[in-house]
This record gives structure tokens, sequence and C-alpha cells, in this order.
């Protein structure tokens, strides 16, 4: 389904958006993907985590969200660890903004390990 929706993507920046997708798929078994916001989204255990919002065509956005559940007191997330690169827009939602192709292989690595520890928390 995923497959199918990238192919007919027109993004100037698809090639970022398709190997950021792989980079994440490939680091954790866990993580499945489906289409939400007629975008890519990442989920832990069924539960949406991270979405890809694909309106900018300036730049790649990431959505990080908890899900449609209701905010519960659980979720511990440093997100002093993650300044720079994770921007907090609410109590239970940051963004991760790429505003090119450049910056985003430079900090692929950090951004899949952000990812990772995103959904398990």
């Amino acid at each position: 389904m995923v497959d199918s929706f990238l192919e007919s993507l027109d993004h100037p920046l698809k090639p970022v958006i398709e190997r950021l997708r792989l980079a994440v798929l490939d680091a954790d078994d866990a993580i499945s993907e489906r289409i939400k916001w007629r975008a890519p989204s990442f989920c832990f255990h069924s539960v949406d985590r991270v979405t890809f919002n694909l309106r900018p065509l300036n730049h790649v956005q990431l959505i990080f969200h908890r899900g449609a559940k209701t905010l519960e007191d659980d979720f511990h997330f440093d997100t002093a660890k993650w300044t720079g690169l994770l921007e907090m827009i609410g109590q239970d939602r940051g963004q991760v903004i790429f505003p090119s192709a450049d910056v985003a292989i430079a900090r692929q690595d950090e951004f899949v390990a952000l990812v990772r520890e995103w959904v398990r928390a």
C-alpha cells in the first residue's frame, strides 16, 4: 500500500522521503507502516507514532505523535536529548523538519535513533 502510494507521489523531495522511510523500517522490526493523513505513517504495535506531512513542498516534515488515544501520564520522553532535531509543538506532539536533502542525509542516523526511542516511550 505504501509502495504504491509513493510510486504516484509527486514531491520535489521524494528521494529523501523514500530514503528516510526505508531507514526507519530497517531500524526496528517492530515498526510497521500505513497511510495516514495521505502520507506514510510509522506505527508501533499498530498505533501511529510518526507521520510524514507531505504538504510542504520545500522541506520534509515528520510529525511525532502518540496516536489517537487520550493523553496518558505514562509518556516519559526526554525531549532535551533531541534539541536541535525535534521541536515540540504540543504536550504530546513534536516535529522534525529537514530543510534540504543534504540535511536529511547528514542527520539520518540521529533521526532514526529518535524514531526508535519515540515509538517505545
